[in-house]
């Protein structure tokens, strides 16, 4: 039986899981996640632990946040005047936010709160700076 190597195109299932066991994606209900390994796609923790899987196995894997959305950067927490808010907007902490960085790519930010003038948002991807476990099952490999 082969095993997934860097460059094949794979079909997984997984669930991610927080250390408290919270699950925070799965693929379970949907379509399988399919992917490229080692193309980039998926973090490096991700795809380091699909190689030399079979169709069929199962696998769990903790990654550490180095692997995984690094760790929470405060340059990346800004406050913004109210005015910069697309207008009619009624801001409330926990909303999200998509921005264009510089170089053009969509940036999701958060607000984490909502000041008289100001507003401030956290551009911290939300599982930045958090180890997280996934149950891997290989489905196909192309």
């Amino acid at each position: 039986m082969s095993k997934v190597i860097k460059g094949n195109n794979v079909k997984v299932h997984y669930t991610g899981t927080l250390e408290d066991k919270t699950v925070f994606d799965s693929s379970r209900e949907r379509e399988p996640l399919e992917f490229t390994v080692g193309a980039g796609q998926m973090i490096a923790g991700f795809d380091k632990a699909v190689e030399g899987m079979q169709i069929g196995e199962s696998k769990e894997v903790t990654i550490p946040a180095k692997e995984a959305y690094v760790k929470r950067q405060d340059e990346a927490i800004i406050s913004v005047p109210k005015t910069q808010l697309p207008e009619g907007l009624e801001a409330k902490e926990g909303m999200q936010l998509e921005a264009a960085s510089p170089d053009g790519r969509k940036q999701l930010l958060v607000i984490t709160e909502v000041k008289e003038e100001e507003v401030v948002l956290d551009g911290n991807h939300p599982l930045a700076g958090k180890d997280l476990t996934f149950d891997i099952e290989l489905m196909e490999i192309h």
